[in-house]
């Protein structure tokens, strides 16, 4: 197996890391690739105004879930903890030795810009990191010559004995994560970053982008919201809120309001039951005996908890995230626009969608009551038993359809 190594300060992860690593894993034809943020670089002092080890390990495992995606190997792309969770200057040759421990018998590529290749061999023990991982370097800048980084590379491999490969990349962002922190404070800079670690950014208010949560706009509010969950959710999201604004046009809901519901309808969505139920208990939501089990019923309980008391959300857009899980007896026309778009989106394929994304666009009572007898019936085929809201919202409807 060929495992590749790319570490730094991350601090911030940016484009131009991710654009590297992706190049490195397709070039170099990588099995597994990890980012290992540097707990203290030995080369220089980490910045007074940056951000912690937990925020960059975090930023970089956000970063890794979008290359996975994007690389279509969601297993593949990993951030680790290894030099954070060891003492001192974080040295190559030690994370490289813990590593090889770890995967012995495999092929370690190291990875690095110009700018650490061209200093390589004055690195602590130079010699073990070259004998433990072939070295894999690729352009920082537009300046950065491919025959300087072919020289300098022959020079370790004949007086280190090195393996290399210099890696020509198909465009390079040319930013330093100096430049960028700079740029983040004057709220510019989100354009050299991956959407879910801006909004990850935003939510901790780091590099000075302090931000009021309650007044992002609906690009801020979708990175922020991405930033919460994994990559592979960002596809149904997108499509309940195109789905959710298009019904709302059509059924005459506020537009706006239900397109942030359907950003933001998901964002508690990979947490897991301690993690739920330690919110519910903190914003005063009850459960009943099904609730306290099923895990699945309550990120719509702390979702829209979430859309309320930190991105400042109306009481209609939380009760449409409230209740897009089970639906509800007597639903407004938001909270029926949400269930819908979240159980029709265009990611959805299962029997019988197609048919309820037709009833949808000319009768959104009928189309509410089939997704719901729907749902029910998938639960009792599968031997689960429905929610008592979900049975009240079909009984309902079919008391009150004309």
């Amino acid at each position: 197996m060929k495992i590749g190594i790319y570490g730094g300060t991350f601090n911030p992860p940016h484009l131009g890391h991710m654009s590297s690593a992706q190049a490195a894993v397709e070039l170099l034809e990588l099995d597994r690739l990890f980012f290992i943020p540097a707990a203290q670089p030995p080369h220089k002092e980490l910045p007074a105004h940056g951000a912690e080890g937990p925020d960059r390990l975090a930023m970089a495992a956000l970063m890794a879930d979008g290359l996975g995606e994007r690389l279509r190997r969601r297993d593949c792309v990993a951030a680790l903890d290894l030099e954070l969770r060891r003492a001192g200057r974080s040295y190559t040759c030690d994370t490289l030795a813990e590593l090889h421990d770890q995967y012995p018998g495999d092929e370690l590529w190291l990875l690095m810009g110009s700018d650490m290749f061209f200093t390589l061999q004055h690195w602590y023990e130079p010699e073990k990191i070259m004998a433990l991982a072939g070295i894999a370097a690729f352009a920082r800048s537009e300046d950065d010559s491919a025959g300087a980084l072919a020289a300098h590379a022959a020079h370790l491999n004949s007086t280190f004995g090195a393996r290399t490969r210099v890696i020509e990349l198909p465009q390079i962002t040319d930013i330093s994560s100096t430049r960028l922190r700079s740029l983040l404070a004057e709220g510019r800079g989100s354009g050299y970053l991956w959407p879910t670690v801006y909004g990850y950014i935003l939510r901790k208010g780091l590099y000075g982008a302090d931000r009021d949560l309650t007044t992002l706009s609906d690009e801020e509010l979708r990175a922020a919201s991405y930033s919460m969950i994994r990559a592979k959710r960002i596809p149904h999201i997108r499509g309940t809120e195109e789905t959710a604004v298009r019904l709302a046009e059509r059924w005459g809901a506020d537009v706006e309001r239900a397109r942030r519901a359907a950003i933001l309808h998901d964002c508690t969505k990979y947490l897991d039951m301690e993690e739920q139920k330690a919110l519910c208990a903190q914003y005063g939501v009850e459960l009943d005996e099904l609730e306290q089990k099923a895990v699945k019923l309550l990120h719509s309980k702390t979702g829209a908890c979430i859309a309320r008391q930190v991105f400042g959300a109306g009481d209609d857009i939380y009760w449409a995230i409230f209740w897009h899980t089970t639906g509800k007896a007597d639903m407004s026309t938001l909270e029926k626009v949400i269930y819908l778009a979240d159980y029709m989106e265009p990611t959805r394929d299962f029997p019988g969608v197609e048919v309820l994304r037709g009833l949808a666009e000319t009768d959104l009572d009928a189309a509410v009551l089939l997704g719901l007898e729907m749902s029910i019936e998938d639960l009792e085929d599968r031997g689960m038993t429905p929610h008592h809201n979900t049975l009240e919202a079909r009984d309902w409807l079919l008391a009150h359809r004309a």
